[in-house]
């Protein structure tokens, strides 16, 4: 399956099971096939190309400093993603977004997950009808993968 992902918490704030890595690494490799096979948004975008995406697990601070030092934007945020393949995750903005909708932690992180292989498919979110088609086709692999990430 191409391209492996592999997750990795790099934040001790919030405890983040081993197994909630290895499910969103089983979880996003699953994602990508999908995202590859009927998603990519530009002939150009980086996706097929990395045999490997790096997910980056991050705290507040951590996400502050990505998110000002790389977009110019201060404060934390959900999801940043690097075209070289790295998708930095802020996990305290992910627990926080979880319990406002009710959702488990888990599957707010399986989303964040597959947003950014999205954005390394070449979706957009800065203007409301791209953010409109990027849920549209965010949304439905989030629900047919969580039974998956969940263990259900």
């Amino acid at each position: 399956m191409r391209p492996e992902l592999i997750v990795g918490n790099n934040q001790q704030g919030t405890d983040i099971p081993e197994a909630w890595l290895t499910a969103l690494e089983k979880g996003g490799a699953l994602a990508a096939k999908e995202i590859l096979a009927r998603h990519l948004a530009t002939d150009d975008a980086p996706l097929p190309e990395h045999d490997c995406v790096e997910v980056a697990l991050v705290d507040d601070e951590t996400s502050a400093r990505v998110h000002e030092q790389f977009m110019g934007i201060p404060g934390e945020t959900d999801v940043i993603t690097f075209h070289h393949g790295e998708i930095v995750i802020g996990v305290d903005v992910a627990f926080r977004q979880a319990a406002e909708n009710g959702e488990p932690p888990l599957r707010e992180l399986l989303r964040y997950v597959i947003h950014g292989l999205l954005h390394l498919a070449g979706h957009e979110d800065e203007e409301p009808a791209d953010r409109a088609k990027m849920e549209a086709a965010q949304e439905p692999l989030v629900a047919m993968l969580w039974p998956a990430v969940a263990g259900e």
